[in-house]
């Protein structure tokens, strides 16, 4: 059955591979972006997940669209990385207000309509940072190890409802921003996998896309891993 899927941050790397795989298989996808615009066959939102009025905003039209958000996949993330010394307030906010806040915003908006309906799907893109943290990164592991509470006292309060929330932790993808790293770089960081390569964007999404599945009905609360067994033990 097609379902009404909303990607935030859905306009390039994981996001975007996200977004198609649902529209591969047929459901109707929205995506939020920050101006870039939409891809053929997806509908774009424009939307600053840190402000309130426009997240409620962005639904709105979407519900208009396509219908009530069934399937919420809340990837839309920044980073600005400095050393814990170096960070400023606004540095640490931001990230955390966006990546955290962000997905926050999007759940409580889309629960009324989950709810009203017996029937939802919340995933959070977090990171195998979030759960093993990183030099220069106080922030962005700090919002995306928040993802992890925040799934699981959604599993608390909604899990009696037919509503998973499940968080999923991608480790080093194949994307634009990876594609820059110098060479050596690259190769220390794929010595540290034991998969001994980099994920493509599609394996997380083909993972999402499991998620959100009638198949997954009696998994909520989980982190799992996309990462080649990178942050094994965490």
């Amino acid at each position: 059955m097609a379902r009404t899927v909303l990607v935030t941050g859905g306009n390039r790397g994981i996001g975007l591979a996200i977004a198609q795989a649902f529209a591969k298989q047929g459901d109707r996808v929205a995506i939020t972006h920050r101006g870039s615009g939409a891809p053929d066959g997806i509908f774009g939102v424009q939307c600053d997940i840190t402000d309130p009025e426009q997240v409620d905003a962005a639904f709105a039209a979407i519900e208009a669209e396509l219908g009530p958000v069934e399937v919420l996949v809340a990837n839309a993330g920044i980073t600005d990385d400095t050393l814990l010394l170096r960070m400023s307030e606004d540095q640490f906010g931001r990230v955390v207000d966006t990546n955290l806040g962000g997905a926050w915003r999007c759940a409580k908006r889309a629960s009324g309509k989950m709810l009203r309906a017996r029937w939802g799907r919340m995933i959070f893109i977090s990171s195998v940072v979030g759960l093993s943290g990183q030099a220069g990164q106080t922030n962005y592991a700090s919002s995306k190890a928040g993802l992890v509470g925040l799934a699981r006292s959604i599993t608390r309060e909604l899990g009696g409802r037919n509503i998973t929330a499940n968080v999923v932790a991608p480790g080093f993808i194949e994307t634009d921003m990876t594609a820059v790293l110098p060479e050596k770089q690259r190769e220390e960081y794929v010595k540290a996998i034991p998969a001994g390569r980099m994920a493509t964007a599609e394996e997380v999404a083909s993972v999402v896309t499991w998620i959100a599945s009638d198949a997954s009905a009696y998994v909520t609360g989980a982190v799992i891993p996309v990462d080649g067994g990178l942050g094994m033990g965490h």
